[in-house]
């Protein structure tokens, strides 16, 4: 009693309580939901239009990951002839991609980086293709061989995000699908699908503008079912996982539940702005914990600046992005560079202050390279790079899955090195149906590339969870 007395005894307490309890009613009546599913529309992206009696074809080819010599020749040429630029001293990863580590990579990736070897590995998993909405579609589709078909498994599908591929999930597959031979046995075995975006590798790109994580949505929906399934889980980051996100939104009756890693919310309603301000003080009555004051609050007082730094590709992507993806595409050095330094920073922002930027402190410059390569050799850069154009061009928070909210269990993974950090306060005001929320104990971005073994024990307790009735 004599709490509350002295808070409300206080101007600029009664002011910030005041502010929560305003904002959270604004945020009610203005922008609570009214609908539970974003509509399903349709697409065409192929080069020409589709006729109204054309069928589109849905057969599922096999397809194995090929380069003619003539490509590897052309690029073993560019590398050899890399203009490198002069590196600032003591500048390490400050500025960029470090041109000293640059010419180390170079030299890697021209004289021992093994890209036959390499293609073994990726050919290893069974690719396949299918053309939907006009335009190729490719993924991995792995099953659990000592399973019945359709027995003992749990369809997953998991989706990349840019910078990086289909690849990422290399090391979390076997764990997924097999895990008596990875020390799970009793442990829920899943049969895995990992598409490539549209644009990215060796799914094609779109023709036509527009293209958005709502089509890609739409569009996975659909390998799914050509696929035979009619209830499976999804789990992504970066860009998939907001394309698992709108599936969830598109499909509830089909999406048992999502597993997101990265999962920010698109709209700062009136309930969240204020928390931000008081958290640090009063972080319970907020809804917030100690772990996220710790991980917020050095970024709101004094790393502002570090959204401005790490940000800007985002706008260059988000306006003009087929100008960078001219050169991008043009030189190899110049890719490696653009898409490395992500692997750098988004996995640490601390590995800026190193000179090698960190890079194999998680990854081997093998793993990093076959990420790059797939696309260089698809030539896929600046495809990829149209997706922050398409799904930011309009005003983002205006678009119709902003206002919708997801209603399928879901499971959240917050990655201590995430770009961002989103306390479950704010999350539920997106996901309605969280059922697991873990602070994970270290990792960035990239977590199945990086941490594919926590990534899949938290999959596995949240996939319990809701196989269990939640």
């Amino acid at each position: 009693m004599n709490i509350w007395f002295s808070w409300f005894s206080d101007p600029i307490m009664f002011l910030l309580v005041f502010t929560v309890a305003v904002g959270t009613l604004l945020y009610y009546l203005l922008f609570r939901e009214k609908a539970k599913t974003i509509p399903e529309g349709n697409g065409w992206w192929g080069p020409s239009q589709r006729q109204d009696t054309e069928q589109e074809e849905e057969k599922i080819h096999p397809f194995v990951i090929e380069t003619p010599e003539e490509m590897i020749q052309d690029l073993h040429y560019r590398l050899d002839n890399t203009r490198f630029s002069p590196v600032l001293e003591d500048s390490r990863f400050h500025y960029g991609f470090n041109s000293s580590y640059l010419r180390k990579v170079v030299s890697y990736w021209r004289n021992d980086y093994d890209w036959k070897k390499q293609l073994e590995f990726l050919n290893q998993f069974p690719h396949f293709k299918t053309r939907i909405e006009g335009i190729w579609i490719h993924f991995v589709h792995v099953k659990d061989r000592s399973q019945p078909p359709g027995q003992g498994t749990l369809p997953l599908m998991m989706i990349h995000g840019w910078p990086g591929s289909f690849f990422e999930f290399y090391k979390i597959i076997p764990q997924l699908t097999d895990p008596a031979s990875h020390g799970q046995s009793g442990q829920q075995a899943f049969e895995v699908i990992c598409p490539s975006i549209p644009g990215y590798g060796f799914s094609e790109a779109p023709c036509k503008q527009g293209f958005n994580s709502i089509a890609a949505a739409r569009v996975f929906c659909k390998l799914m079912q050509r696929l035979g399934f009619d209830q499976f889980y999804v789990q992504g980051g970066d860009w998939g996982g907001l394309i698992a996100t709108n599936m969830a939104q598109m499909k509830p009756q089909n999406v048992k539940g999502i597993h997101l890693n990265f999962f920010p919310v698109s709209r700062m309603g009136m309930n969240i702005i204020p928390s931000l301000f008081i958290g640090k003080y009063l972080p319970s009555l907020v809804g917030f914990t100690q772990t996220d004051v710790e991980r917020m609050y050095p970024f709101v007082n004094k790393n502002i600046y570090d959204v401005l730094k790490e940000s800007g590709y985002m706008h260059i992507q988000g306006t003009k992005p087929d100008t960078a993806g001219c050169a991008l595409n043009d030189s190899p050095g110049g890719l490696a560079a653009y898409i490395l330094e992500k692997f750098s920073t988004w996995t640490n922002k601390d590995f800026r202050d190193l000179p090698d930027g960190g890079l194999t402190r998680k990854f081997s410059l093998d793993e990093l390279l076959t990420n790059v390569m797939i696309y260089w050799v698809t030539g896929s850069i600046t495809s990829s790079m149209r997706m922050y154009k398409e799904n930011l061009g309009l005003n983002f928070q205006n678009r119709i899955d902003a206002k919708v909210g997801v209603y399928v269990p879901t499971g959240l993974a917050a990655f201590p090195n995430e770009l961002i950090h989103v306390p479950l306060a704010w999350a539920r005001t997106k996901y309605k149906r969280i059922v697991t929320f873990a602070y994970m104990s270290r990792g960035g971005h990239f977590a199945a590339f990086e941490e594919p073994e926590l990534l899949a024990e938290n999959l596995r307790q949240f996939v319990s969870v809701v196989e269990e009735g939640c």
